[in-house]
């Protein structure tokens, strides 16, 4: 049984490397349960199809950064311990 985790998902560019808008830089939650931070990024992108940019960031304390990208964009990760119910299995 693993622990929840909340990804903060925030669009940084567009597929052709554009800045997003302002308006269009909206910020999405996610919620995986897993045994760490990063599978809780493997099961992100297992889910949205996307793929990792360089390297997952571990901090202390199950807090994890990292930079993925799919067909609109590059988008930045903020991985971090949730708490209240269990997320549902995926």
């Amino acid at each position: 049984m693993g622990m929840k985790f909340s990804i903060e998902e925030r669009h940084l560019c567009d597929a052709a490397g554009k800045p997003v808008p302002h308006e269009r830089a909206t910020v999405f939650f996610h919620v995986f349960e897993a045994e760490s931070a990063d599978e809780a990024v493997r099961l992100y992108i297992r889910d949205t199809g996307a793929e990792v940019i360089g390297n997952v960031l571990k901090f202390p304390g199950f807090q994890a950064v990292a930079t993925v990208r799919n067909p609109s964009g590059v988008y930045t990760l903020q991985v971090s311990p949730a708490s209240g119910v269990r997320a549902p299995v995926t």
